[in-house]
C-alpha cells in the first residue's frame, strides 16, 4: 500500500482496497395391389415422420450443463463430438472476462484478524479470519444476499461498493486507480464477470487487511 497517512476504514479498503407415371386405367386386381402398396407406403411414411419427430424432440433436449459440440477433426474430416460446459452463472464460480475491463465496480467483504485493521477492536484470531472469509464465500456463492452478508460480517464500512479504474486508466468521479489500491483487491477484481464472487487471501504486501470476498457489480 502506497505510504500515505491513515483513513478511515473504508478509505483504507478502497487504497487496499442457434416413376415413371402410367396413365391407364388399372384393373381391379391391380387397383387392390396398388391400394395395398399405398398402405404400406403411408405407414412407412407415418413411422419415418414419428421416428424423425421423435429425433428432433430428443435433440431439443439438452441437458443445463451440458452440450454437445460436433466438429470436424483437423486430419481427415472426421466427426467428433465434444462435451463443452456451459459457463457458470452469476454469483458463482468466476468467470475470466474475455477482454480486460478498463473500469469495474465491486462489492466486498473485510474479514480481519486481532491487528490487521487500524481503528478496529477485532478479536479473532487469523485462523479463524480465514475460516470465516471461506465460509462466506460458499454461501455468497450459494446465493445469499450480498448486502445482507456484507453488512453482517465486514470488517469495512457497509454496503463496501468501489469503483476501480484500469492501471493507466483515468478514472472516473468517484473511482480509485487500481495502482492505488492493495494490489490482490484489483487483482480479484478485474479477472472476475460480472455477478461473479471471487476472494483476495491475505498476505503482507498483496492484501495486508485481511481475507476479500469480492463481488463484481459492474
Amino acid at each position: 500500500m502506497p505510504s500515505r497517512q491513515l483513513f478511515p476504514v473504508i478509505a483504507l479498503a478502497a487504497l487496499l482496497t442457434l416413376p415413371q407415371t402410367s396413365f391407364a386405367t388399372p384393373s381391379a386386381d391391380s387397383a387392390q395391389a396398388a391400394s395395398s402398396a399405398d398402405s404400406v407406403q403411408a405407414r412407412s411414411s407415418d413411422s419415418t415422420g414419428a421416428k424423425s419427430e421423435a429425433r428432433a424432440r430428443a435433440k431439443e433436449v439438452v441437458s443445463p450443463k451440458k452440450r454437445k459440440n460436433k466438429t470436424k477433426a483437423a486430419s481427415g474430416g472426421k466427426k467428433t463430438e465434444k462435451t463443452v460446459e456451459v459457463g457458470a452463472k452469476a454469483g458463482t464460480m468466476p468467470v475470466k472476462p474475455e477482454v480486460l475491463p478498463l473500469h469495474v465496480q465491486v462489492q466486498h467483504i473485510l474479514i480481519g484478524f486481532s491487528g490487521s485493521v487500524p481503528g478496529k477492536n477485532i478479536t479473532r484470531t487469523k485462523e479463524e479470519a480465514k475460516a470465516l472469509a471461506y465460509q462466506i464465500l460458499e454461501r455468497a456463492r450459494k446465493g445469499e444476499d450480498f448486502d445482507e452478508l456484507t453488512g453482517r460480517y465486514t470488517d469495512d464500512s457497509p454496503p463496501g461498493i468501489y469503483g476501480m479504474s484500469g492501471t493507466g486508466v483515468p478514472p472516473l468521479e468517484g473511482e480509485y486507480p487500481r495502482e492505488s489500491l492493495v494490489p490482490a483487491f484489483g487483482n480479484v477484481g478485474f479477472s472476475i464477470s460480472p455477478g461473479n464472487i471471487g476472494i483476495a487471501d491475505y498476505d503482507p504486501k498483496m492484501s495486508p487487511f485481511g481475507w476479500h470476498i469480492i463481488k463484481r457489480l459492474k
